[in-house]
């Protein structure tokens, strides 16, 4: 940055939410080193070091008036322009150190010439003061060429102020570009150091894995990792584990450079993270990718998908979701299954993927046709109540782009639905052996369901319902309530190619589901539930067959029945 010299430069930036970052970085490591020389009979580069430097005027450091109120000055190096050979050290003294906001001199170094104001054209580094005197070697991280450096000193009256103590021009002869990784006093402060990469310049291709490590006693649970490129940004939280932290992140921007940042959180506020650590990355891939939005509960709930790695995928009439939970995280062993919802066109649909030993891999569907679809990905309240409701807490949420070319909401699996299962299929086909019409057919599964299936009277009093009912769970325990009937009679039809619907609405006052088949063109009403029998005043159930309720008279059922809705 272009300073005059005293100018105040005061650094922060707090994001539209709960971010807060100083956009500052530095070297984590300070050494006591001498200026660097080379042997110039022996290297090119050191002998063309020393005809750069023998020809320039040896024009002294000049110094600020706050350099002066301090007592600060440059033992090394003490001219306004010199060359190097890609290293150099700076060290200095301030004589009235005490009372300073900050241990840290900064040194902002930018490499000089059309694009100087790129990322990969500045770096910043953060040098202890200690004792009253700073000293370290430096890297001139963008190769040959000529940089401009400024260095600050911290003010006595603000925190994060910075006044100017200097500027000198150096020049590298060097072609090499080596970039270090950048560390800020916050990670100092909480012991941040970045183990994957290793460098501050890095080659990639889509994505790429950062692992580090942070203070244990520092007593948070996460770091947030932040992408830049331009105006592009996007951020998420990664757990913290026994002071170790990993991730894959994808490279949403497409080709070029993208700004990897770790932060840590503010010891102050406890919803404010600051800059600890940067890195560039290159990316190769010219493909851009829309990112996933994490939310709290994502890391709250220890839950890391790994498939997808980005917003904007396509799918025909299945996408795949997979991953794992942290088995140390609230809930983790009691979360048994995730909520996938889409949304699409104003209409929704819920599925559930199960999750075993920790693990989550399976598809959900895209039922309604092709165009855009957004996905949210929830998990279950953890609770011990009965009740008739669930509450979900989304976790992520990105879209997908769906290519089959059909609307095949009444033919595709969906929540309790299970069509595709091989034993519901087998049963279908077992049930309407023989029969030759869609009509036959659909009346044998309702036979099927109404006589196999007994009302259970104590769920429907407790409202004991579980996030597992569903067709299996029907057929596995032969008993259930008017949504457990209607969940296997739809999966029996749809496995083998009838369309039908899960309808919901009254009758005699309580809630109550039923089914509709599409037979030659026209839907057809079936409450296998009614079918199988009857309560008796006292409440015990009859089972008793009655074939009334498969396509019935519309007036008949009007009577009984009131239809509110389509629910899956």
């Amino acid at each position: 940055m272009d300073r005059k010299r005293g100018d105040c430069v005061r650094r922060v930036r707090q994001t539209g939410i709960t971010v807060l970052l100083l956009l500052m970085s530095a070297m984590f490591s300070a050494c006591d080193l001498p200026f660097l020389k080379q042997d110039s009979s022996t290297d090119p580069l050191a002998e063309m070091v020393q005809q750069f430097n023998a020809q320039w005027i040896k024009e002294p450091l000049q110094y600020s008036t706050y350099a002066r109120e301090v007592g600060a000055s440059l033992s090394s190096p003490r001219y306004q322009r010199f060359a190097v050979n890609e290293m150099f050290s700076l060290s200095g003294t301030v004589k009235n150190h005490r009372g300073l906001r900050s241990p840290f001199v900064w040194v902002g170094l930018r490499k000089m010439g059309d694009h100087s104001a790129a990322p990969e054209n500045e770096f910043d580094i953060y040098i202890p003061i200690k004792n009253g005197t700073f000293a370290q070697s430096i890297r001139l991280f963008a190769g040959k060429g000529e940089y401009q450096v400024t260095v600050r000193l911290p003010s006595r009256e603000k925190a994060d102020t910075f006044y100017e103590l200097t500027q000198f021009t150096v020049v590298n002869v060097n072609p090499r570009v080596k970039r270090d990784i950048a560390y800020s006093p916050y990670a100092w402060e909480t012991g941040l150091s970045l183990k994957q990469p290793s460098q501050g310049l890095v080659r990639a291709n889509g994505r790429i894995h950062v692992t580090g490590i942070i203070r244990q006693t520092y007593g948070r649970h996460n770091v947030m990792i932040q992408l830049v490129k331009g105006s592009q940004s996007w951020d998420r939280l990664v757990s913290v584990k026994n002071g170790a932290f990993a991730a894959d992140i994808p490279l949403y921007y497409g080709k070029g450079i993208h700004q990897l940042r770790v932060l840590v959180p503010d010891a102050k506020h406890q919803r404010y993270y600051q800059e600890g650590a940067e890195i560039l990355v290159d990316n190769a891939d010219r493909s851009r990718k829309a990112p996933i939005r994490y939310f709290a509960d994502y890391e709250k709930r220890g839950i890391q998908i790994t498939v997808p790695q980005a917003s904007g995928g396509t799918g025909k009439y299945t996408y795949r979701i997979a991953g794992r939970i942290d088995p140390d995280a609230p809930y983790a062993g009691e979360t048994r299954e995730l909520i996938i919802q889409t949304v699409k066109d104003g209409e929704e649909a819920t599925y559930f993927i199960p999750v075993k030993n920790y693990r989550f891999d399976g598809v959900f569907w895209l039922r309604f046709g092709p165009g855009r679809y957004e996905v949210s990905v929830n998990v279950p309240e953890i609770t011990h109540q009965h009740r008739d409701y669930f509450r979900f807490f989304r976790v992520a949420q990105f879209e997908v782009n769906a290519t089959g070319p059909k609307d095949l909401r009444y033919l595709l699996p969906s929540r309790g639905i299970q069509s595709d299962s091989p034993q519901i299929e087998a049963l279908a086909r077992r049930i309407v052996a023989g029969q030759m019409d869609d009509r036959a057919k659909a009346k044998a599964i309702y036979r099927y369901v109404a006589t196999h299936v007994r009302y259970d009277v104590d769920k429907f009093r407790t409202d004991a319902f579980e996030l597992d009912d569903s067709a299996l769970k029907t057929l596995r325990e032969k008993k259930g309530v008017c949504q457990d009937y209607t969940f296997l009679t739809v999966a029996l039809l749809r496995s083998i190619g009838i369309e039908a619907r899960f309808v919901e609405g009254m009758s005699q006052g309580n809630r109550h589901a039923w089914v509709e088949a599409r037979i030659d063109g026209r839907w057809l009403t079936m409450d296998p539930t009614w079918g199988s029998g009857y309560l008796t005043p006292d409440g015990h159930f009859v089972a008793k067959y009655d074939p009334r309720y498969f396509d019935p008279d519309p007036a008949f059922f009007a009577r009984t029945h009131r239809r509110t809705g389509v629910m899956y």
